[in-house]
């Protein structure tokens, strides 16, 4: 499956040769803040944990996985950059019983892309070509229930808010809120 390019945004698979984007991003407490209490990953972390719990979730023909988001090449001097990244897997992957007609999309973004659109954008583009597969019924998307940006992102998306749910985080429990779009 390929995401069609949005007007400012690309999009390609992230593998385990993208291990040194997935660091840089994580270096930063602000991004985070609502992960994890903001402290960076480090390079072990991103290599033994991160990628092979991406690795395990993976399609690339369903689309699931981790989308690198890259700012096109635009007519001021500045080249293509990496500024984050867009999750979608299975709700409840990880569980015994994931949920594969139900979605969940997430996203993680550098700070300097923040305010300028760019996570609704990607995460429109990525949630609409997923949302045209004839399995999809629902997106999703969790966050902590003090990330007002993630949360108003899910809103953009249209979903809703269902319900307050506990969420594993590297081992432990943490409250976050759960929005949802029945797409079908």
């Amino acid at each position: 499956m390929q995401i069609a390019n949005s007007p400012r945004l690309q999009f390609e698979m992230i593998t385990y040769r993208d291990a040194d984007l997935l660091f840089e991003l994580d270096q930063d407490p602000q991004v985070m803040r609502y992960i994890n209490g903001g402290t960076p990953s480090t390079m072990s972390d991103i290599t033994e944990r991160f990628i092979p719990r991406v690795e395990a979730f993976t399609n690339v023909e369903k689309g699931w996985g981790l989308w690198k988001v890259t700012t096109l090449a635009s007519e001021d001097p500045r080249p293509a950059q990496f500024i984050g990244w867009i999750l979608v897997r299975p709700m409840d992957f990880f569980s015994d019983q994931p949920n594969c007609h139900d979605i969940e999309i997430g996203w993680r973004f550098k700070r300097c892309s923040w305010g300028k659109g760019y996570a609704t954008e990607a995460a429109h583009a990525v949630a609409d070509a997923i949302a045209a597969q004839p399995e999809v019924t629902h997106l999703s998307a969790i966050a902590d229930d003090a990330n007002f940006g993630s949360i108003n992102i899910m809103k953009k998306l249209g979903m809703d808010f269902i319900k307050v749910d506990t969420y594993d985080v590297h081992g432990r429990d943490v409250d976050v809120v759960c929005y949802q779009k029945r797409v079908k």
